[in-house]
């Protein structure tokens, strides 16, 4: 048994894909996860399971497209890749709530990272993650647009204030 983190991507954005946080924990605990907790209505939860993140995304994609009827990306971490997450971060956090990082389900192509000077935004790239300061907001933020799903393979955000918190969640 090992803990994790889920992140649903696209839920309960502008009223689209709901998803709602009690039926998502009953659908964990029917997958047979225990410990199931949610953070927030955006599609965070954090659970105890067997096997690899990969089988859980899969597991967790076919249970919520068989019970709700939604398609939905699942990007799962363990405990200890969520832990490396946040100390692989490098840039100052400045204000939380306009500093991402995206998760990826993939390891980031090197040719598909773009290149460009963003100041005063900063980027840091990892493996399957890449971190975002956006100062002036995130909705019209020449760095975010730039790191999205279409462009980088499928991803899902979250500020760091989440990350901090489901990292305390899971630990």
């Amino acid at each position: 048994m090992g803990a994790y983190v889920g992140l649903l991507r696209g839920v309960n954005v502008g009223g689209n894909q709901r998803v709602p946080m009690a039926d998502l924990r009953e659908l964990l605990t029917g997958l047979g996860y225990t410990d199931v907790r949610t953070l927030l209505q955006s599609g965070n939860a954090v659970f105890t399971a067997t096997g690899t993140p990969q089988r859980i995304e899969k597991s967790v994609e076919k249970a919520i497209a068989d019970t709700l009827g939604l398609t939905v990306s699942v990007l799962v971490r363990s405990k200890a890749e969520l832990s490396t997450v946040v100390k692989a971060n490098r840039l100052p956090v400045g204000d939380p709530k306009k500093f991402l990082v995206v998760f990826y389900a993939d390891t980031l192509a090197t040719d598909a990272v773009p290149t460009t000077d963003f100041a005063p935004e900063a980027v840091q790239v990892g493996a399957r993650e890449a971190y975002l300061w956006c100062p002036n907001g995130i909705n019209d933020s020449p760095v975010a647009k730039a790191f999205t799903h279409k462009r980088m393979g499928i991803g899902t955000a979250r500020n760091w204030n989440t990350v901090m918190k489901l990292l305390e969640l899971v630990s």
